[in-house]
C-alpha cells in the first residue's frame, strides 16, 4: 500500500458516518495526512409553488445551513482535539458529486466514508452515495460497513 497525504472524508453526522471516522482518522494519523471533512447538504426540492406554513424557501435553506456549521463544529471540536492537519467544509449539491468534486479539488489520495448498509428494495430505490462515489473516483475509496448490532 502507497502513502496517503490527503484523505477526504464525507460525513452526514450519523452514526455509520462517526465509525468512519476512526478509520479515516487512523489513517490520517499513520500517514501524517490532511483530512479534509465534507459535509454536503443535499440540495432541497424546490418547495416554491407550494403553500409551506411559516417558512419561506429561502429561510428553510439559511436554517439548515446553520445548523450543518453548528453541527460541523462540534464535529471537529469533539473528535479532532488533538489533530490539528485538518480542514473542513460544508457544500450544497447532490452528494456524490460534491464529494467527488471535493476529492479532485483536494487531489485526494484516499477517500474514507460510511456505508448505511442497505441492501434489496432500500438500496434499489435510495441508491447508494457510497456506490457511486466508489465508482467515479480517481483516487481510492475505502467504505466502511456499521458493526453488526
Amino acid at each position: 500500500m502507497g502513502t496517503f497525504s490527503t484523505i477526504v472524508f464525507p460525513t452526514d453526522f450519523s452514526e455509520n458516518s462517526e465509525y468512519a471516522f476512526d478509520q479515516a482518522l487512523t489513517l490520517a494519523r499513520q500517514f501524517n495526512a490532511r483530512l479534509v471533512i465534507v459535509h454536503v447538504i443535499n440540495e432541497p426540492v424546490d418547495l416554491r409553488g407550494f403553500y409551506v406554513p411559516h417558512v419561506s424557501f429561502e429561510k428553510l435553506e439559511e436554517e439548515i445551513a446553520e445548523a450543518a456549521e453548528k453541527m460541523m463544529e462540534k464535529f471537529c471540536r469533539t473528535k479532532l482535539k488533538d489533530y490539528a492537519n485538518f480542514t473542513s467544509c460544508i457544500v450544497s449539491g447532490i452528494p456524490y458529486d460534491e464529494v467527488l468534486k471535493k476529492a479532485e479539488e483536494e487531489n485526494a489520495s484516499l477517500i474514507v466514508m460510511g456505508t448505511h448498509g442497505r441492501r434489496g428494495i432500500d438500496h434499489f430505490l435510495f441508491g447508494s452515495t457510497a456506490e457511486r462515489v466508489v465508482r467515479n473516483a480517481k483516487c481510492p475509496v475505502m467504505t466502511v460497513r456499521p458493526p453488526e448490532s
